[in-house]
């Protein structure tokens, strides 16, 4: 298995990259490309995954120190 990547993106998504499963809570496996984006604002229409909704919306906590 190739290493996986997951970014937190500055007021915006989870950027994910790398050979990874996506299961929802009932085992159905999502369809997924090499390199994808998850949802963390609520305001997408395409959840799980990222669709811009948030730009401009959606303000990320101040970073772990």
């Amino acid at each position: 298995m190739s290493k996986v990547q997951i970014k937190v993106m500055d007021n915006g998504s989870l950027r994910i990259t790398g050979d990874v499963e996506l299961i929802d809570m009932e085992g159905n496996k999502f369809d997924t490309k090499p390199t994808f984006s998850l949802c963390r604002c609520g305001l997408s229409e395409k959840k799980p995954f990222c669709d811009g909704s948030h730009k401009g919306k959606f303000q990320s906590v101040v970073r772990a120190e």
